[in-house]
């Protein structure tokens, strides 16, 4: 691998991250303090929720009355009223139900003219949890893992999610009702809908009970989902349990989309411009299976027609489908599936990382990849069939690691093309 197209892939990455950090959009986005007696609260979940906390404090200064966060993460800025505790992400632990316990309680006592604020980035929906009736932690946690797995989209997954829950799909919003609410969103979702966001506890939802089955039956989960989970969301087909929050019931709920992915690819194409490259954003929206978009996005620079060296930018979200028993994430799947197609040509590097800093259950964010890995590494095919991307990095030494990085805009793939003419 050319040494110099890795620090480049890597800093464009890096600056496009720090474009997306807390400190940046919290302060263009936090409401004027709202005039009258009334107290304000602050609570917060999601990998960037305590980052978005600290800069929520700083700005509200002794007009805060209290706060409350969950993060993936022990936090790496002084909170001085905002409790925070560290829960279990992708899956929901203990600390996540005391979490979801805490904010419903916050919310039940609250005056009609108290205000909160609340700040949503992505890995809520595992942060912020709390058990159906008749099921049991061990069957939440079963059933969050099934849709990993299954290859389901992160709206699908959301929308089971929110009917296993008195917290998500806006009833959050509807405990706190009928003091206000306004929420600041950093979106990890294709298409930005902030009800999918964090599984949108304080926006208004339009899922359904029946969506939620349809999901399960799609992916062939009925059989698979503890009896508990099926039993609850077949009442709630049935009418026997209320539906998530609709516009109507939450009038003193407001939200604005404050970071997207599209604010890092558009600062990923000014660092790479600044370093020489010719920069392309592709899409914002990148979805589908991992190995599939990798064919999508190897072909898009195989096929690229413009001036060199080029830098060719997509941002969005794959899923992975895991039959194997191995370790990796969607970002290191899809390099290494894009590996396998671009062996044969040397002058393409291509890095795909989360822009969290954290791919799957590892402790990278991402990986990078080109011709040269692929011919000093072991061969790599055996480890995609068996989802074992992590072990193919650590042995070719090319991940991309960062740790907790205190934001959260899905993925970036950067693809630096230096010329394909001759390969």
């Amino acid at each position: 691998m050319s040494a110099a197209a890795r620090r480049d892939a890597e800093t464009i990455f890096l600056h496009a991250v720090a474009a997306v950090q807390p400190r940046h959009f919290v302060p263009l986005h936090l409401p004027s303090p709202p005039p009258g007696d009334g107290r304000i609260f602050l609570l917060a979940a999601g990998k960037a929720a305590a980052a978005m906390a600290f800069e929520a404090e700083r700005i509200l200064g002794e007009r805060l009355n209290q706060g409350f966060a969950v993060s993936s993460h022990s936090p790496d800025v002084p909170l001085q009223k905002t409790g925070l505790i560290v829960a279990g992400h992708p899956v929901p632990d203990i600390n996540s139900l005391i979490a979801g316990t805490t904010m419903l309680q916050l919310a039940a006592g609250l005056k009609p003219d108290d205000h909160v604020v609340f700040l949503l980035s992505g890995g809520a929906s595992a942060l912020l949890a709390d058990v159906p009736p008749g099921a049991s932690m061990e069957e939440l946690q079963h059933a969050f893992q099934l849709l990993l797995n299954s290859g389901a989209d992160i709206a699908e997954m959301n929308t089971v999610r929110k009917h296993l829950s008195a917290i998500k799909g806006g009833q959050l919003a509807r405990a706190i009702h009928p003091a206000s609410v306004h929420s600041i969103l950093l979106s990890d979702v294709p298409g930005n809908d902030p009800a999918v966001i964090g599984s949108g506890p304080t926006v208004a939802d339009h899922t359904t009970f029946t969506d939620a089955l349809a999901i399960i039956d799609k992916y062939q989960l009925r059989d698979r989902v503890a009896s508990g989970i099926l039993a609850h969301l077949e009442q709630g087909e049935a009418g026997l349990i209320p539906e998530t929050a609709r516009p109507a019931e939450l009038p003193n709920a407001t939200h604005v989309l404050a970071a997207s992915n599209r604010i890092a690819l558009e600062a990923a194409a000014q660092k790479a411009d600044a370093l020489g490259y010719h920069a392309h954003i592709l899409t914002d929206h990148a979805t589908g299976k991992a190995r599939d978009l990798a064919a999508e996005l190897v072909n898009a620079a195989l096929s690229y027609k413009g001036p060199f060296p080029a830098c060719l930018l997509a941002g969005g979200e794959s899923t992975v489908q895991v039959t194997g028993n191995g370790l990796g994430g969607r970002n290191q799947e899809l390099a290494l599936a894009a590996g396998l197609l671009i062996k044969d040509h040397p002058r393409i590097t291509f890095l795909s990382a989360g822009t969290d800093g954290i791919d799957g259950p590892t402790d990278a964010a991402g990986a990078v990849i080109d011709a040269g890995t692929l011919a000093q590494g072991p061969d790599p095919l055996p480890f995609l069939e068996n989802n074992d991307s992590w072990h193919y990095f650590h042995q070719t030494q090319t991940h991309i690691r960062t740790g907790p990085t205190n934001t959260n805009v899905m993925d970036l793939a950067i693809i630096l093309v230096q010329g394909i003419a001759n390969d």
